[in-house]
């Protein structure tokens, strides 16, 4: 695991002290701020501790730093809603989260509306659409009813689906790794995986502060790199973010 290091936050929610991934060159048009994805084939999502959420309980609005393989810096994620929204629903609530670059400038927003606990309400799955630039759709991911395990698909901005991803009966990060497997859409061959690694135990008992790795294609659509980073945002709420709700621990 990658050892993040500890610095100073800006206005933006990061530091500029933090190592930044360099812009690649780009050979092909795409939306702004995806640029970074062209090159990488891994991603891992960092939640940041928060003081306030583990001396009084109260769930503040989540903050995330997304990282190459290198340990350099690609996004910066906030989470958007109100504290109301944050408390009285848990790990169910709607968000908007904000994806930024290294200037504080929204390149993705993920946009997750309420729904119910899948699992009890087939008709009402979870899903969340992911926007590049913010406020133009370039793909979804959408929760599949199982009796015993998580199913998602994962939709271009035509609503076609592309991938599927499938977790496993258990999601308990306690003892282990939890890995989600990136299917074809056949579900026999695995292309990539979602995998939370667990903190130990200090971490996963005192805070809900995550790791999540992403393994994708290398030549994967820009888009759907995009998308599937905004699937590891959604399995991470749906379940490893403490509140009860659908799955969480």
């Amino acid at each position: 695991m990658i050892q993040l290091p500890t610095t100073a936050i800006t206005a933006y929610g990061y530091s500029r002290n933090d190592m930044w991934m360099p812009l690649p060159p780009s050979f092909t048009v795409c939306p702004p701020g995806l640029e970074y994805l062209y090159q990488l084939d891994w991603l891992l999502i960092h939640q940041k501790y928060e003081v306030l959420e583990l001396i009084t309980s109260f769930e503040t609005a989540n903050k995330y730093e997304v990282r190459n393989v290198l340990g350099e810096m690609v996004y910066f994620a906030t989470e958007k809603n109100n504290w109301c929204v944050r408390n009285c629903l848990g790990t169910l609530r709607p968000f908007t989260m904000v994806i930024s670059n290294d200037v504080g400038e929204p390149v993705i927003h993920l946009v997750r509306p309420f729904r119910c606990d899948g699992c009890c309400c087939p008709c009402c799955l979870q899903e969340l659409e992911i926007q590049a630039p913010p406020g133009l759709p370039i793909g979804y991911v959408q929760q599949l009813w199982h009796p015993c395990l998580p199913k998602f698909v994962v939709k271009n901005e035509a609503h076609r689906d592309v991938l599927k991803i499938v977790g496993p009966c258990i999601t308990s990060s306690c003892f282990g790794e939890v890995v989600f497997e990136v299917m074809a859409l056949d579900e026999q061959t695995s292309v990539g995986r979602i995998a939370k690694k667990w903190g130990g135990v200090l971490q996963e008992f005192f805070t809900d502060v995550d790791f999540l790795g992403i393994l994708f294609p290398r030549n994967l659509d820009v888009k759907m790199k995009a998308v599937m980073l905004g699937a590891g945002f959604l399995l991470d709420f749906m379940f490893f973010e403490e509140g009860g709700g659908a799955g969480g621990e």
